[in-house]
């Protein structure tokens, strides 16, 4: 806080030797305006209001009010809609800034009625709402404007950007969309066999038999195979069982051969 005292005590001292100098090369002592920063803006409060209850310190020329955003308004009809409120909302204000004939003026204001309630009658609606008033030092009306004027450039480019990527999303949905149609429509048809999801899987055990006893003597082999599996498993048991030596295959081989 101090430093900040300090710094505006600093630029008022700079702005009254400015104007020493210029008024003793001159002659003429100039009117220089100055700007008023409007922190806090109560609800239904409006330009007529401001120029009436500061127009009595001094002449007010410019005045100009920073509406609030759109999505803001529209959240509080939102909320007054779901609390079961019916009532029309009028535009509100979130800053303005007041410019005076007079820059000494508005030095005065801002510095007398800093932090002191906006509305003196009892009846005012304006009552227990508190002035929040700075004065802008070397702050002029054209600075302002070029202000605003790059808030609307980068709120446009904003929403331009915006708009793009909903554009993007947009069309990477349709063309997904699109290919999933044609997916769908070339599911099955004998023209595009790439279309359908199909996978070949390998035969099974069961099948490869049955296969191969579709075939000319093949019920013949299947069933001497069978024969084969079931008199060397029966050897096989007997020779465990007896502590015998395991028939060899080479001779059973010969015999299977001539029975055939």
């Amino acid at each position: 806080m101090e430093a900040e005292e300090s710094e505006k005590a600093t630029l008022d001292a700079e702005e009254e030797q400015e104007e020493s100098e210029k008024a003793a090369c001159g002659g003429n002592k100039r009117v220089v305006p100055g700007i008023v920063y409007l922190g806090h803006i109560p609800p239904r409060f409006r330009p007529l209001h401001v120029r009436n209850l500061l127009g009595a310190y001094g002449e007010v020329g410019r005045v100009f009010f920073q509406a609030e955003d759109q999505f803001v308004r529209r959240k509080k009809k939102a909320a007054a809609a779901a609390g079961g409120k019916k009532r029309s909302y009028s535009k509100d204000y979130t800053e303005g800034w007041v410019e005076f004939r007079d820059k000494r003026i508005a030095k005065r204001v801002a510095a007398s009625l800093h932090n002191t309630p906006m509305g003196a009658r009892r009846r005012s609606p304006f009552r227990y709402d508190l002035w929040n008033l700075q004065y802008l030092h070397r702050f002029t009306w054209s600075h302002l404007s070029e202000h605003l004027a790059f808030e609307r450039q980068v709120r446009r480019q904003r929403l331009r950007a915006e708009i793009a990527q909903a554009k993007r999303e947009t069309d990477f949905y349709l063309q997904s969309v699109e290919r999933g149609q044609r997916f769908l429509a070339a599911d099955g048809d004998p023209a595009h066999p790439d279309g359908s999801w199909t996978f070949a899987q390998r035969p099974t055990e069961q099948e490869l038999r049955a296969w191969k006893a579709a075939r000319p003597g093949g019920r013949e082999r299947a069933r001497l195979a069978t024969a084969q599996d079931k008199a060397r498993s029966n050897k096989g048991l007997l020779a465990r069982i007896f502590g015998a030596p395991p028939p060899s295959e080479s001779m059973e081989g010969p015999s299977l051969v001539r029975d055939s």
